[in-house]
């Protein structure tokens, strides 16, 4: 059996909400977090809400768990980066947004008054393939080098570590904006060397420029193997909108070796995907395992 929240495998939803909370610091200090927490631990079931910790809450707790730290920022050849630290993070997903707001605020009233959301971004998932996965709106697909399996348990979940820490999982989340009218006026051809794939039919471009996304992100190109587990959405408020980028792996070293790359860090080439988007946000949570039907937060003394 599983000791991870189970939304963290379970396949993207039809419709879902990033809410972000920070912690109120005239609400009671750590007795006041602790009891918090304790009440949102049963209603966080792992799939219809998934729940990550910041490295500042941790801290706050007066704990720690191995690995967890601040997301970096980068920045150079001519692309940025940015961190943008967050304190308690909530996935909550579903198939209808009303029930979505209604769970939100059953999770918000858990939480007050220790935390107040800072944040909500309501995502979706776009035309689903015979593949399974949900599209980007660009139109390209999303997550076609996922493990899947055991694979995704080894990529995605922490293990030989002990009670506590195995089954839990360190996510990436990063909101990318999308330039649409950039992203239209290239041409088809420019729009797939963008990707490394053909929209078309998905089919990898072997040819495609080395800047391609899929060359930048190739996961089986680094050393060792950087292999992480893609739960990325669209996202869309008013005529703004784009990719809530969400990466789970058994620690940060995946996510961090390609974002690098992406960035141009590594050799000075940067991911085509930056001339067409870019990210906003940047943060960095553990997500704790589950034991009994509620969240495990013994390593962080709740």
């Amino acid at each position: 059996m599983s000791l991870a929240q189970p939304g963290i495998l379970e396949s993207v939803p039809a419709v879902a909400r990033y809410v972000l909370f920070a912690l109120n610091d005239q609400a009671g200090g750590v007795p006041a977090i602790r009891e918090a927490l304790c009440r949102l631990s049963p209603l966080a079931n792992g799939s219809d809400v998934v729940v990550g910790l910041g490295p500042s809450l941790v801290a706050a707790l007066g704990a720690s768990v191995p690995g967890l730290h601040e997301f970096p920022a980068l920045s150079g050849h001519g692309v940025k980066v940015p961190s943008t630290p967050g304190v308690l993070w909530c996935w909550v997903r579903g198939d209808d947004l009303g029930d979505l707001l209604h769970l939100t605020r059953k999770v918000q009233k858990a939480l007050a008054p220790a935390f107040g959301v800072r944040h909500v971004v309501d995502a979706f998932r776009h035309a689903l393939s015979d593949s399974g996965h949900g599209k980007d709106l660009t139109g390209y697909e999303d997550g076609t080098e996922n493990p899947s399996g055991e694979a995704a348990e080894e990529a995605a979940l922490a293990h030989g570590q002990g009670e506590g820490i195995d089954g839990s999982s360190y996510v990436a989340v990063q909101q990318w904006l999308h330039d649409l009218d950039a992203f239209d006026a290239l041409a088809s051809e420019d729009q797939d060397n963008h990707f490394g794939r053909r929209r078309s039919d998905n089919f990898e471009l072997e040819d495609s420029p080395t800047s391609s996304h899929v060359k930048r992100t190739a996961q089986e190109s680094f050393d060792p193997e950087a292999f992480l587990l893609r739960r990325s959405m669209p996202w869309m408020m008013s005529m703004q909108a784009g990719l809530m980028f969400v990466a789970f792996g058994k620690s940060f070293y995946a996510f961090e070796a390609q974002i690098k790359r992406m960035a141009g860090q590594e050799d000075g080439i940067t991911d085509a995907m930056f001339a067409i988007s870019k990210p906003v946000t940047g943060a960095y949570f553990w997500c704790p395992p589950m034991r009994d039907g509620k969240l495990d937060l013994r390593q962080i003394g709740v």
